[in-house]
């Protein structure tokens, strides 16, 4: 069985005891596949460079990225060029024969490049165009079974392989929890999306209301309910990756002790594909 995992790039995220984990599983015989964000080294890099990052708000109110020509310059600085290379590093370190790699590599993650997307500002939606962002249609499963096969450990960032009306092809941005949700997904994997907090709360404020659980569409809608801020879209990527094939999804605290070997063991918010609406019971609930 093959298992997915996602480190965050918040501040707060220590990746250093999930790359231990890492090793652990790998040297047990386990393939991983490790994914990561970046999104505050990318934003601090443009501080740097005396630029403002830009966040937009959809017509749904999830708040995301724009990512202009600009900023996609200093995100494939940073993404697939600093942070990744320091993952493959860290892990070579831990023993583990890991291999970075990019979406645009071997057109690993690929979809059509949204150029313009709709936002909402100040009440009034509005079109706002020069994006360089794209959703995830296919992944190409074949090449990180080939990778894990050759016993390689595969890290992989975000961007991904875009594709313009024009036939051509440009690397654009995508949501790195999504990523991860694909490549589960294709792999019929295990995902456990690692980050700040040890679980989605009923409570954001209060820990000692994390849902261990979800297993029905019932529990679902409560945990979507309860999903503020970041944690909706992790909650997105999740409901992605069980729709697209994955065996399980676990949002779990990074910093924790072993975190993906605890994680698996039902330390985290556990989400199984029983949570997705059966197509039929969709029907019977619209007809009612």
């Amino acid at each position: 069985m093959t298992t997915v995992v996602k480190i965050g790039g918040a501040r707060a995220v220590d990746p250093e005891g999930a790359l231990a984990d890492v090793a652990s599983l790998v040297e047990d015989g386990e393939d991983v596949v490790l994914t990561h964000g970046g999104s505050t080294a990318v934003d601090e890099t443009l501080e740097e460079l005396g630029e403002e990052p830009t966040y937009v708000e959809t017509p749904g109110g999830v708040v995301g990225r724009f990512t202009d020509e600009r900023t996609m310059d200093v995100f494939k600085m940073v993404m697939p060029g600093k942070l990744n290379t320091d993952l493959v590093e860290s892990l070579h370190n831990e023993g583990v024969d890991a291999v970075g790699l990019s979406g645009t590599d071997g057109k690993l993650l690929s979809g059509k490049r949204k150029s313009a997307v709709r936002v909402k500002e100040d009440g009034k939606k509005k079109i706002k165009r020069g994006d360089h962002s794209g959703k995830i249609e296919s992944v190409n499963a074949d090449l990180l079974e080939t990778t894990l096969a050759g016993g390689y450990t595969p890290v992989v960032s975000v961007p991904i392989l875009g594709k313009e009306k024009s036939g051509g092809y440009t690397a654009v941005n995508a949501d790195a929890d999504r990523a991860a949700a694909a490549i589960a997904g294709a792999l019929e994997a295990d995902l456990v999306l690692l980050t700040d907090v040890s679980g989605v709360y009923e409570d954001p404020d209060d820990e000692a209301t994390k849902i261990e659980s979800a297993t029905t569409p019932a529990e679902f809608e409560g945990v979507k309910d309860a999903a503020e801020g970041f944690m909706t879209k992790k909650v997105m990527a999740a409901e992605e990756a069980l729709a697209g094939g994955a065996s399980s999804v676990v949002v779990a605290d990074a910093n924790a002790d072993e975190p993906i070997s605890s994680a698996l063991a039902g330390e985290g918010t556990t989400l199984e594909p029983g949570v997705l609406a059966d197509e039929d019971d969709a029907e019977t609930e619209a007809a009612e």
